[in-house]
C-alpha cells in the first residue's frame, strides 16, 4: 500500500511537474512572443526616433535657412525704408525747388511783360523822334535853300 501511495504521489508529482513544465512552456513561448513584439517595436520606435531625428534636422535647417531669409529681408525692408525717407526728403527739396522756380518764373514773365511794354513805348518813341529829326532835317533844307536864296539875291544886288 505504501508502495502504491508513493506511486500515486510520485504520479501526483509527475503530473503536478508535467502541468508546470507545460505550463512554464507555455509563459516561455507566451514570454518569446512578447519578447519578439517588444524586439520589434523596439526596432520600430527606433527607426521612428531616427525618421523624427532626421525631420527634426531638416527642419532645424530649413529654420535656419528662413531665419536667414528673414533677417536679410528685414535689412532690405530698413535699406527700403531708409532709401523711402531720402527720396521722401529729395522729392521735397525738389518740390521747394520746383515752387521757387514757379515763383522766379512768374517774376520773369512779369519783367518780360515790363520790358517788352517799355520797348513798346521806347520803340513808340523812337519813331516819334525818327519823324521829328526828319521834319527837322526838311526844315533845315528849306531854311538852307531860303539862306542859299537869299545870299544869291543879296550877291545879285551888289
Amino acid at each position: 500500500k505504501i508502495a502504491s501511495q508513493k506511486l500515486e504521489e510520485a504520479s501526483q508529482a509527475a503530473d503536478e511537474s508535467e502541468r508546470l513544465r507545460k505550463m512554464l512552456e507555455h509563459r516561455s513561448i507566451t514570454d518569446e512572443e512578447r519578447m519578439d513584439a517588444l524586439e520589434s517595436q523596439l526596432k520600430e520606435a527606433r527607426m521612428m526616433a531616427e525618421d523624427a531625428d532626421r525631420k527634426y534636422d531638416e527642419v532645424a535647417r530649413k529654420l535656419a535657412m528662413v531665419e536667414a531669409d528673414l533677417e536679410r529681408a528685414e535689412q532690405r525692408a530698413e535699406e527700403g525704408e531708409s532709401k523711402i525717407v531720402e527720396l521722401e526728403e529729395e522729392l521735397r527739396v525738389v518740390g521747394n525747388n520746383l515752387k521757387s522756380l514757379e515763383v522766379s518764373e512768374e517774376k520773369a514773365q512779369q519783367r518780360e511783360d515790363a520790358y517788352e511794354q517799355q520797348i513798346r513805348v521806347m520803340t513808340a518813341k523812337l519813331k516819334e523822334a525818327e519823324a521829328r529829326a526828319e521834319f527837322a532835317e526838311r526844315s533845315v533844307q528849306k531854311l538852307q535853300k531860303e539862306v542859299d536864296r537869299l545870299e544869291d539875291e543879296l550877291v545879285h544886288e551888289k
